[in-house]
């Protein structure tokens, strides 16, 4: 099995999600980068994100401004293969990564995940979603 790496992008009018994912030789998927990027700023931060960390495919949620920003981002760089995957529950699938990767403290550990609004954007945590979605089942 080889290297894949990926860039996802969860779309937003204000904001975006980005998430750079690798599954390695042995099939194990590793996280390279993740971060909440101004929506102005993403075809800069993707050209970025390119020099520092290559992928070789671009996913991008079908939500919020995706066929606006997909086609800034085919115009910016025609190179990028983009593959468009639905988004469905991964707001909420996003929240509970969310406490997963910062543990609940104080009061917060008396409520359920499932129960609280974490103090942070999740756009990021739903490109990871998108990317380990096309990863694990396909790509």
């Amino acid at each position: 099995m080889t290297e894949k790496t990926v860039l996802a992008i969860d779309p937003g009018s204000a904001k975006c999600g980005l998430a750079v994912v690798r599954r390695d030789r042995e099939g194990r998927l590793e996280l390279v980068l993740r971060k909440v990027v101004p929506t102005e700023q993403l075809t800069e931060v993707v050209a970025e994100t390119a020099a520092v960390a290559p992928y070789s495919l671009v996913i991008m949620g079908s939500g919020t401004r995706s066929k606006e920003l997909s086609a800034t981002l085919k115009e910016a760089r025609p190179q990028d293969p983009i593959l468009m995957v639905d988004e469905k529950e991964t707001t909420m699938e996003a929240r509970e990564r969310y406490w997963e990767f910062n543990p609940r403290r104080g009061w917060r550990r008396l409520f359920p995940s499932t129960m609280l609004t974490p103090p942070d954007p999740v756009d990021d945590f739903v490109a990871l979603i998108l990317a380990e979605r096309v990863l694990e089942h396909s790509y």
